[in-house]
């Protein structure tokens, strides 16, 4: 009988996990932390490209108003898609120098998750975006980079991230944001593909291939995985696994910084888009570097092109004047679920989420670097602010 009990009891603890879990959740103090979110590649209302920063904010109760919570589809400032191929642009193109520097006192902190924009043909013609076309809205603007300015100007929080500077940006542009934070884009970026056999992976943009035939004269003679990367003049390098890679996957490296601020993974594999950076070492520090392992081969066709096998992936400036933070991924894009923010204590279960992950899966990198880096960035800057 005490056996039996015993049994009842487990079960009855497992089942009502999910719930005691949630109570745990929802007896958390709520806390205003008020987010200015630039979304400019919104394909869909579920706001994929910045559901990784929602998630966080409502699994930490950090709230817009005093009670009221974040919601994906509504809380951001971009591209609003509607039904019928309707649209809303709602971004800070709309506002006069006077509004955005008010924005900047109302607001604690400006994450900008994409600026990559919306494009014509996946638009109205519901295709991915594996072909170009002509663009209905994106780019970074004049207006954001006056609005980011004046966040620096009153010490306030700004994070960006990968394509936020590159196309569609005005140069001009790019320059002014590049000036302000002292990060200077290569003009290149970058991804893992673990298949570059164009019959096998739908994935593979259809104009990075067309672009390395027009070069090579009309050859694409890969079928296995590799890095590609491609410049803002189009140029398409292809380090392709054995021939030019002694390790396919890209490594992400915590610096000491890393694993003792953020506690970042010694090492981490990305398999999704970077940026390559350079940047100033007076202004900022950096948290983590991507690492490439070419062959022979591999290394004399980066130098052709001027590229590094190590550079930036987490660039941080944290001091009395600013924080400023720029990750050289999409780190914000992961597939995550927003129900689970509303479990405390999700993460200790979440190794279950990402043991099996295939290579390209992005399930693990939330879990292990995107959640606790963002948790413990938006906890210290909630702290600073209090305090002062």
């Amino acid at each position: 009988m005490r056996k039996r009990n015993r049994t009842y009891f487990l079960i009855g603890l497992v089942v009502l996990l999910p719930f005691w879990m949630w109570l745990a959740w929802y007896l958390m103090p709520k806390r205003q932390l008020v987010a200015a979110i630039v979304d400019k590649t919104v394909l869909h209302p579920d706001g994929q490209e910045h559901i990784s920063l929602t998630w966080i904010l409502n699994h930490q109760r950090f709230t817009k108003t005093k009670t009221q919570p974040y919601a994906i589809d509504q809380d951001y400032f971009g591209f609003f898609p509607l039904d019928n191929q309707q649209y809303r642009l709602k971004g800070l193109e709309r506002f006069s120098d006077q509004q955005l520097t008010q924005l900047s006192q109302d607001c604690d902190l400006a994450y900008y998750t994409d600026t990559y924009g919306i494009y014509r043909q996946e638009w109205f013609q519901s295709q991915t975006a594996t072909e170009r076309s002509g663009i209905i809205y994106g780019g970074m603007s004049r207006k954001d980079v006056h609005f980011l300015r004046q966040m620096k100007q009153n010490h306030k929080l700004v994070i960006a991230e990968f394509n936020d500077i590159n196309s569609p940006t005005d140069p001009a542009v790019r320059n002014q944001f590049e000036s302000t934070f002292g990060v200077q884009w290569t003009g290149w970026i970058g991804r893992f593909f673990d298949s570059l056999d164009t019959t096998v992976n739908q994935e593979l943009p259809r104009w990075l291939v067309r672009n390395y035939k027009r070069q090579h004269k009309g050859q694409w003679p890969f079928t296995k995985a590799g890095i590609v990367y491609v410049s803002e003049n189009d140029a398409v390098v292809v380090l392709e696994e054995d021939m030019h890679l002694t390790r396919k996957l890209p490594q992400m490296l915590a610096t000491p910084v890393g694993k003792s601020k953020f506690g970042l993974p010694e090492h981490m594999r990305y398999t999704y888009w970077f940026d390559v950076l350079s940047y100033d070492p007076r202004i900022n520090n950096e948290v983590a570097s991507y690492e490439i392992y070419p062959t022979d081969e591999g290394r004399r066709e980066l130098r052709r092109y001027g590229l590094p096998t190590r550079f930036p992936a987490i660039l941080m400036h944290d001091g009395p004047d600013y924080a400023f933070y720029y990750f050289a991924g999409d780190f914000c894009d992961n597939p995550v679920s927003m129900s689970s923010a509303y479990f405390r204590g999700i993460e200790w279960l979440s190794p279950f989420a990402y043991m099996t992950e295939g290579l390209t899966e992005r399930k693990g990198f939330f879990w292990r670097v995107y959640r606790p880096m963002m948790t413990q960035i938006l906890e210290d800057y909630y702290r600073r602010i209090r305090a002062n």
